[in-house]
C-alpha cells in the first residue's frame, strides 16, 4: 500500500490548526491561539503576487461586513523584507485587517503552502474547514454565508 503521510502534505480540513507565533506590522506578537473563540481567515500572500492583489479588496469587504462578530482576518505575508513592503502596500489599498510577517516562511512551510494566494477558514474551536487555494470572490454572497454558518455554531 502507497500513501502519503499527513505531515508531507499539510493540514488538513476537520484537523486543528497548526498553531504559530508571528509579528504584526507594529511588531506585537501574534498567535493563532489568541484567536480561539473566534472564526479564522487565514490567508498566506505575497505583495508581488496578482492574483493576492486580486483579492485584497474582497477580503477588506468581508472584513467590514463581518466587523463586530466573532471574525478575525489574518493576513500571513511571506514576503522576504516584511514590513518594509508589506506596510505601503496595505496602506496603499486601504486595507485594514491584521498583516502579519512570514519572512522566513515558517508557517508557509507548517501548513505546506504550495503557491500564494492559500487560505484556511478555521472555525471557533481552532479546526480547520476550509482550505482555498488560489484568489477567490471573498465578498461574494456564497462565501458570506460560509463565514455566516460558522458564525452561528458555538466554540
Amino acid at each position: 500500500m502507497v500513501g502519503i503521510s499527513a505531515d508531507k502534505i499539510g493540514p488538513q480540513m476537520g484537523s486543528y490548526a497548526p498553531n504559530f507565533t508571528l509579528k504584526d506590522l507594529n511588531g506585537k506578537t501574534v498567535s493563532l491561539t489568541d484567536y480561539r473563540g473566534k472564526v479564522v481567515f487565514l490567508n498566506l500572500w505575497a505583495t508581488w503576487c496578482p492574483p493576492c492583489r486580486e483579492e485584497m479588496p474582497s477580503m477588506q469587504k468581508l472584513y467590514d461586513q463581518l466587523q463586530g462578530q466573532e471574525f478575525e482576518i489574518l493576513a500571513v505575508s511571506i514576503d522576504s523584507d516584511g514590513a518594509r513592503s508589506v506596510g505601503p502596500f496595505m496602506n496603499k489599498y486601504g486595507l485594514t485587517f491584521p498583516a502579519l510577517l512570514d519572512t522566513d516562511n515558517r508557517v508557509a512551510r507548517l501548513y505546506r503552502v504550495t503557491g500564494v494566494p492559500e487560505s484556511f477558514i478555521i472555525d471557533k474551536k481552532g479546526v480547520i474547514k476550509k482550505k482555498i487555494i488560489g484568489p477567490m470572490d471573498w465578498s461574494s454572497e456564497s462565501a458570506r454565508s460560509f463565514f455566516y454558518s460558522l458564525l452561528k455554531e458555538t466554540p
